[in-house]
């Protein structure tokens, strides 16, 4: 699948996934933080690697978060056939070990995640050392020093002022409206995905507030009641909002390990930060379309056993659905997933193939037609996917 989706410019996306549970006998399960209900929960945890390029979107690797408690619990380990070997590993070293395994094998020239990885400074740190170019979420507290505004007046004695530090959310209180720049994004099926960007050069504190590098900070943001979304929200802090936006904050770096890099355009930026949709989508499609989070196992080897196969059952759909698209460009995953459902119970109770591709052909009609009057009641005009003549 990396290879068919591989590109100089594609994006590796980290995202940690949560399965809520009932009981405690699940290898891994805990009272934590659980995205999928927003709210502290019994759930597992899977820290997940996505691979996305401009044409598609996958799941390349995972890895089950096990809290401090169960690493210490020898007791649970050895029910949960838990490796004896297994060290106990935070999310964000288990991202940089899965991106050092797959680092050389997929071509890519951004890594981006949410707040959760990076609000760590020494994973930002650690993404720099290996000349990775990233857009990692921050917190709405985070504090930087505004490296292009004018600093105070200098008073004649001492060392010369700088900008004063403050929190990303006072610096963008104080913004010109005008310094706000629409984009958009993507083609959504209801009309186009704008967004609305910033961007600043900072410097940034690291722990016990020492100073730390010199990075961009970019600042996103949509209407509050825009339902459609586009960056993923990990923790409470995450974002922040006013009466009429929601926002989001990122950091991406002026240099590597061994040299600077350019400076980004607000066009890319936009392109990485929609990479977190693109997981998002990704685990919609793994729990919507092959069951990724229908399972009742309880140990470490059944775990990772089924979200191989659910990986699997998604790279399998995916490739279906390439090779589709180039009769009919408007042919989706789940209408590939129908229409392989109804091919195999064939023998018990569908009339036939052509039939079956008249039920499909149906809802690629339906679908298309639905989304032509979406993008009308925005007064543009949709790019056409399906083609008439195919029957």
């Amino acid at each position: 699948m990396a290879d068919r989706l591989g590109a100089p410019d594609g994006i590796i996306a980290f995202d940690p996934s949560s399965f809520p549970k009932r009981g405690a006998h699940s290898v891994g399960v805990k009272r934590q933080w659980c995205g999928h209900r927003g709210k502290v929960d019994n759930c597992q945890v899977g820290v997940f690697m996505g691979y996305v390029a401009d044409e598609e979107h996958a799941l390349l690797d995972f890895r089950l978060y096990l809290p401090q408690k169960w690493i210490r619990d020898e007791q649970r380990r050895q029910a949960c056939h838990v490796p004896p070997e297994m060290p106990y590993q935070t999310r964000q070293e288990q991202c940089l070990e899965m991106l050092d395994a797959w680092s050389m094998h997929i071509p890519h020239g951004w890594v981006t995640g949410d707040d959760e990885l990076g609000r760590h400074t020494w994973f930002r740190q650690a993404l720099r050392e290996r000349s990775e170019r990233y857009v990692l979420g921050v917190p709405c507290t985070t504090t930087m020093r505004d490296l292009e505004a004018l600093p105070p007046a200098y008073q004649g004695r001492g060392r010369r002022p700088k900008p004063p530090w403050q929190s990303v959310t006072a610096w963008r209180k104080s913004l010109d409206p005008r310094a706000w720049r629409r984009l958009t994004v993507r083609d959504g099926e209801k009309g186009p995905v704008a967004i609305e960007m910033v961007k600043c050069r900072v410097q940034t504190r690291l722990e016990y507030k020492r100073t730390g590098p010199e990075e961009w900070l970019v600042i996103t943001r949509r209407p509050l009641t825009d339902a459609r979304t586009l960056e993923a929200r990990a923790s409470r802090d995450a974002t922040d909002n006013d009466a009429r936006y929601r926002y989001h904050y990122y950091l991406t770096p002026t240099h590597g390990a061994t040299a600077a890099f350019q400076e980004p355009s607000l066009a890319e930026l936009a392109r990485v930060i929609k990479a977190g949709a693109c997981i998002e989508s990704s685990f919609k499609r793994g729990k919507g379309e092959v069951g990724m989070d229908e399972y009742q196992v309880r140990t470490w080897h059944g775990w990772h056993h089924h979200m191989a196969l659910s990986l699997m059952a998604i790279w399998f759909l995916i490739g279906e659905t390439r090779r589709g698209q180039q009769l009919t460009p408007a042919l989706t995953l789940p209408q590939v997933r129908y229409g392989l459902s109804l091919l195999l119970l064939e023998v018990y109770c569908t009339p036939g193939v052509d039939d079956i591709c008249r039920q499909v052909q149906r809802q690629l009609q339906r679908n298309e037609s639905a989304r032509y009057y979406h993008h009308r009641t925005r007064k543009c005009i949709p790019p056409r996917k399906l083609r008439r003549d195919i029957q």
